[in-house]
């Protein structure tokens, strides 16, 4: 799927380097992945241990999972050298999430040289939206 590109996102996603720490933790899988619409589909798994008091997956990892899929969506359309940071982020929570598969959606909205638009959406194994988000990234250089 990936062919020979080259850069942070795909020498992970391609086994070439470790996955990061965090993506790891939140059990992110990629599903698929299109660079030329600037779209992404991601998987997680919400573990027991992601829960609040009221046994459902906490905000945090929520917005750490959407992080994870929208800062995803734009760093496999980067060349290599080029990654994205989040400058700012938001979150709308629609409804709880429970442990299990949640399938992240994400898009680049819009890209300039230094600045991208994101939005993303994550959505529950019946397929209904538990929370959705955007954030601007700042494209920066790796050296």
């Amino acid at each position: 799927m990936t062919g020979e590109r080259t850069n942070g996102f795909w020498d992970a996603v391609d086994g070439r380097a470790p996955m990061p720490t965090a993506a790891r933790t939140l059990g992110w899988t990629l599903i698929q992945a299109s660079p030329e619409r600037g779209e992404i589909e991601v998987s997680f798994e919400a573990t027991d241990d992601f829960l609040n008091p009221a046994g459902t997956v906490q905000g945090g990892f929520l917005t750490a999972m959407l992080d994870d899929t929208m800062g995803p969506a734009l760093a496999a359309t980067l060349d290599p050298g080029l990654y994205g940071a989040t400058l700012e982020l938001k979150v709308s929570f629609l409804r709880p999430a429970k442990p299990g598969r949640l399938v992240g959606h994400g898009r680049v909205v819009h890209r300039g040289s230094t600045i991208a638009f994101l939005s993303g959406e994550l959505l529950d194994a019946s397929g209904q939206v538990v929370a959705v988000g955007s954030a601007t990234a700042r494209i920066l250089g790796t050296g």
